[in-house]
C-alpha cells in the first residue's frame, strides 16, 4: 500500500515537474532568453564559478584564498556526487525540447547525460555555500547567481525544474559539509599548534 502511494506521488510530482516546464517554454522572453543562454553557457565545466575564485584568490587576500579553495573542493565533490553517483542511479531522460515548443532563441547543447539531477545547479550552489561561508559578504550573490544558473538550465530547456531543485539541495548540503570538514581541519591545525607553543614554552 505504501509502495503504492509513493508511486502516485512521484507520479504526481512528475506530473507538476512537467506542467512547470512546459509553462515556462511557452512564455516568450526574447530579451530574457539571450540573458539566460549567455549565463547557462558560462557555467559550462563550471567557468563561471572558477573564474570567481580565481579572482577571489589573486584579490582577496587570506579570507578569499580560503573562500577560493573551499569553493573550488565543493564543487569538486559536489560533480564527482552527482555525475558519477546520483545521475547514475536515475535514468531521467531530457526534456523533448522540440515537442514542448521551447523557443530556438533560448536553446543551448543539449547535454548527453541525464537529466536528474541538474549538474550546473549542484555545482553552482556548492560553490555559493562553501565559498559564502568563508566570506559571509559575499553569500547572498554568490547564492543569487548560483538560483539564476539553476533557472537558466530550465529556461533554456535542458532541465526540468525539480532537476534543478534537487540539484541545488544537493549542492547546498555539499558545499556546508566541505565546509565542515575545512573548519574541522583548521581547528585541529590551530589546537596543535598552540601545543607546540605550550611544550615549547619555558617552565
Amino acid at each position: 500500500m505504501r509502495r503504492v502511494a509513493r508511486r502516485e506521488i512521484l507520479h504526481e510530482l512528475n506530473s507538476v515537474d512537467h506542467a512547470v516546464y512546459e509553462a515556462i517554454a511557452l512564455v516568450p522572453t526574447p530579451i530574457l532568453d539571450r540573458q539566460m543562454r549567455r549565463l547557462s553557457q558560462a557555467a559550462n565545466r563550471s567557468v563561471i564559478w572558477l573564474v570567481i575564485a580565481a579572482g577571489l584568490a589573486a584579490f582577496g587576500g587570506g579570507a578569499g584564498r580560503r573562500a577560493a579553495v573551499r569553493g573550488a573542493a565543493a564543487i569538486g565533490t559536489t560533480s564527482a556526487l552527482v555525475n558519477i553517483g546520483i545521475k547514475s542511479l536515475h535514468n531521467r531522460p531530457r526534456p523533448d525540447r522540440a515537442g514542448l515548443e521551447v523557443p530556438i532563441g533560448r536553446q543551448v547543447p543539449m547535454p548527453t547525460s541525464r537529466s536528474f539531477p541538474s549538474g550546473h545547479s549542484a555545482s553552482g550552489f556548492a560553490f555559493a555555500v562553501a565559498a559564502g561561508n568563508e566570506l559571509p559578504w559575499l553569500g547572498l550573490p554568490l547564492r543569487f547567481l548560483a538560483a539564476a544558473v539553476a533557472y537558466s538550465r530550465v529556461h533554456t530547456g535542458v532541465h526540468y525544474p525539480g532537476d534543478a531543485v534537487v540539484g541545488s539541495i544537493v549542492g547546498a548540503s555539499t558545499g556546508q559539509a566541505v565546509t565542515a570538514v575545512f573548519d574541522r581541519t583548521a581547528r585541529r591545525g590551530q589546537a596543535s599548534a598552540a601545543e607546540d607553543v605550550t611544550h615549547r614554552s619555558p617552565r
